[in-house]
């Protein structure tokens, strides 16, 4: 595979893959995890390819609030199949409260993102 853009999406969609049903495991047991939760796991590869392009392109976005922005929309469907896999495995699931906490964490990530990732003087 010679794109390292597409590379890097799939390697970070398997490693956030595999994290989740860690995470998954640790707190249900790995028998207890319904099947449907493996297969959801592999919308992570095109949910981190599809958006990759605005990671570079927030990284040198010179806007903070543009910046955050490109950041929002990299993170917001991974993280999104992420948070709503791993919610919905609860006995207690409330939608409402799985959607407040992934919008708070997506602004959080981007704006963090944003801060972090400045681009540098003179590009």
């Amino acid at each position: 595979m010679k794109n390292p853009l597409l590379r890097t999406a799939l390697i970070t969609g398997l490693v956030i893959a595999a994290v989740n049903i860690v995470f998954a495991a640790l707190d249900y047991g790995l028998d207890r995890l319904p099947w449907w939760f493996y297969v959801a796991q592999l919308l992570l590869i095109p949910a981190m390819t599809l958006p990759m392009r605005y990671f570079p392109q927030a990284s040198v976005t010179p806007e903070y609030g543009r910046r955050a922005g490109l950041f929002a929309l990299g993170w917001a469907v991974p993280y999104a199949v992420y948070k709503f896999t791993g919610d919905v495995l609860s006995p207690a699931f409330n939608p409402a409260a799985s959607l407040v906490g992934y919008v708070i964490a997506v602004a959080l990530f981007s704006l963090i993102f944003a801060a972090l990732r400045r681009p540098q003087a003179g590009r």
